[in-house]
C-alpha cells in the first residue's frame, strides 16, 4: 500500500499538464533548430553561425513571427532554409499537431492525455473529434500550400529560373504559417521582403489570400466546410471571426489608401494598401518600405500587430475574438446591459475576464519590451514600440533595428516572440498548474473611471 502510494506520488509529482506541454514543445523545437542552424552546413560560406544568431533565427521561424538578425536569402544554405522552412511549418502547425499528426500516421491512437494537450494547443471548443480534427488540419494545410505554391510558380520560374521552384514553396507555406520569412535578398543593406512585387497584382493576391486563410483558423474553415454557405448555422465564433477579421482588414486599407500611398497610381495604391492591411496582423511580408510610414500609419500597424489573427490559426496576437469581445463589452457597458452578446447569442463573463486579463498582458509586454530595449540601447522609444509589437504579435515587420540590437535586447525580443506564439496566458496556466483554487474573498464595491 505504501510503495504503491508512492508511486502515485511521484506519478502526479512528474505529471506535465497540456500547457506545460505545449510550452516545452516548443521549446525543444527551437532549441533543436538552433542547434542544426549553427552547423557550417546550415551557412552559404561553409562557417559555423554564433549561437544566439541561430536561437534567435530558429525562434523567429519557429514563433512563426519572422525578424531576423541574417537574411535568410543570403546568409543560409540551401540546408539552413530548409530548416528554417521545417520550423516555421511546425511553428505554424504547433508542436503538438504535428506529434500528434506522425503519432497517428504510425497507427496509434490518441491517449486522452495527448487529446487533451491538442484541445489546448488548437484552442478546440470540446475534446472529443480531436483526433479527426487534427487530420483535417494537416490535410488542408499541406493542400492550400501546395496549391499557393502552384500559383506562385509561374511567376517566381519566370523571374528566378529553377531555384523559382523552391522560392514558390518557400513562400506559400510562410505566408500561410504568416512567418514572413523571405528569400529575395538584402540590397542597399534593406531587407527586400516582397518590395520588388509592389505592383504585381497577381503576387500580390495570392499571398494575400494565403496569409488571410491562415489566419482565419482552421475552426473557421471547418465550420464554413461543414455548412457552406448556411451562415446561420455557423458557430457564434465563426461569425465573430468572419465578420471581425473582414473589418480589420478593411477599414485599415481605406486608410492606408488616403493617407500613405496617395502619390502612386491607382492601381499599386490599391494593392499597397490591401498588402499592408492584411500583413500587419502577422504575415511579416511588406511591399512598401514601412520606415516611411508617418506617426499615424506606425500606430495603425502596432495596433493591427497586436490584434493578430483567430484563434486556432497559424497566426500570433491577442487574436480577433479577444478584440470582439472587448468591443462588444464597452457597447454592453455604454449601452447599460448585463451581458457581452453576439448574433442573438450571449457569451460567458469569464471570456471576457479572459479577454480583458490578455489586453493588460500584452500592453505591459509591449511596452515594457519597447522601453526597456529603448533604454539598453539608445533607439527612439517609437521604433522601439513598432519592434515589439511585431515581436508580441508574432508579425514579423520591422523598422530595420533587428540587427543592430545588442544581445540584451535580442533577448528581449526572442522572449517577446516566444510568449507571443505560446500565448500569455497558456504560460500563467502553465505555471500554476496543481495551485490550489483561491477562496473567495469578501465583496465589497470599488469605484473605476
Amino acid at each position: 500500500m505504501r510503495n504503491g502510494g508512492r508511486s502515485d506520488g511521484v506519478k502526479r509529482k512528474f505529471s506535465l499538464s497540456s500547457f506545460q506541454l505545449i510550452i516545452l514543445g516548443f521549446a525543444a523545437a527551437i532549441l533543436v533548430g538552433a542547434l542544426l542552424l549553427m552547423l557550417p552546413i546550415s551557412s552559404k560560406d561553409r562557417a559555423a553561425t554564433p549561437f544566439g544568431d541561430a536561437l534567435f533565427t530558429a525562434t523567429s521561424a519557429g514563433c512563426v513571427t519572422g525578424l531576423v538578425v541574417r537574411d535568410t536569402a543570403t546568409h543560409w544554405s540551401a540546408f539552413g532554409q530548409a530548416v528554417i522552412l521545417i520550423l516555421i511549418q511546425i511553428g505554424g502547425l504547433g508542436v503538438v499537431t504535428v506529434a500528434a499528426s506522425l503519432s497517428m500516421m504510425a497507427g496509434k491512437k490518441l491517449s486522452l492525455k495527448q487529446q487533451s494537450t491538442m484541445q489546448e494547443s488548437i484552442s478546440a471548443p470540446k475534446i472529443g473529434g480531436v483526433a479527426k480534427f487534427t487530420g483535417f488540419v494537416v490535410r488542408t494545410t499541406f493542400i492550400i500550400e501546395f496549391i499557393g505554391a502552384a500559383l506562385l510558380m509561374p511567376v517566381m520560374c519566370s523571374r528566378f529560373g529553377v531555384s523559382g521552384v523552391w522560392k514558390s514553396f518557400f513562400h506559400s507555406i510562410s505566408a500561410f504559417c504568416n512567418a514572413g520569412f523571405d528569400l529575395f535578398g538584402t540590397p542597399d543593406g534593406k531587407y527586400q521582403s516582397l518590395t520588388s512585387f509592389s505592383g504585381d497584382a497577381y503576387v500580390n493576391t495570392v499571398i494575400m489570400l494565403l496569409i488571410v486563410i491562415g489566419g482565419i483558423g482552421f475552426l473557421t474553415w471547418e465550420d464554413v466546410a461543414k455548412h457552406k454557405f448556411r451562415i446561420k448555422r455557423y458557430r457564434m465564433q465563426t461569425k465573430v471571426v468572419l465578420v471581425t477579421s473582414a473589418i480589420l482588414i478593411i477599414l485599415p486599407a481605406v486608410f492606408f489608401f488616403f493617407s500613405e500611398y496617395s502619390a502612386s497610381p491607382i492601381g499599386e495604391r490599391t494593392a499597397s494598401s490591401l498588402f499592408q492591411s492584411v500583413t500587419a496582423r502577422t504575415a511579416g511580408f511588406n511591399t512598401r518600405d514601412l520606415s516611411s510610414l508617418s506617426g499615424a500609419g506606425r500606430i495603425v500597424f502596432i495596433v493591427l500587430m497586436l490584434i493578430g489573427g483567430s484563434p486556432g490559426s497559424t497566426a500570433g496576437g491577442m487574436k480577433t475574438t479577444t478584440a470582439a469581445v472587448l468591443f462588444s463589452s464597452l457597447v454592453a457597458v455604454v449601452r447599460r446591459r448585463d451581458d457581452t452578446h453576439f448574433f442573438g447569442r450571449r457569451a460567458d463573463q469569464s471570456v471576457v475576464k479572459n479577454a480583458a486579463a490578455i489586453l493588460v498582458m500584452y500592453l505591459t509586454l509591449f511596452l515594457a519590451g519597447g522601453c526597456a530595449i529603448s533604454m539598453i540601447d539608445g533607439i527612439p522609444v517609437g521604433a522601439c514600440l513598432f519592434e515589439t509589437a511585431s515581436a508580441v504579435g508574432t508579425v514579423g515587420v520591422t523598422l530595420g533595428i533587428t540587427p543592430s540590437l545588442g544581445v540584451a535586447s535580442r533577448i528581449i525580443v526572442m522572449i517577446l516572440m516566444f510568449l507571443g506564439r505560446v500565448g500569455a496566458l497558456t504560460l500563467v496556466y502553465a505555471a500554476l498548474s496543481g495551485g490550489k483554487a483561491a477562496s473567495r474573498y469578501p465583496l465589497e464595491n470599488i469605484t473605476v473611471g
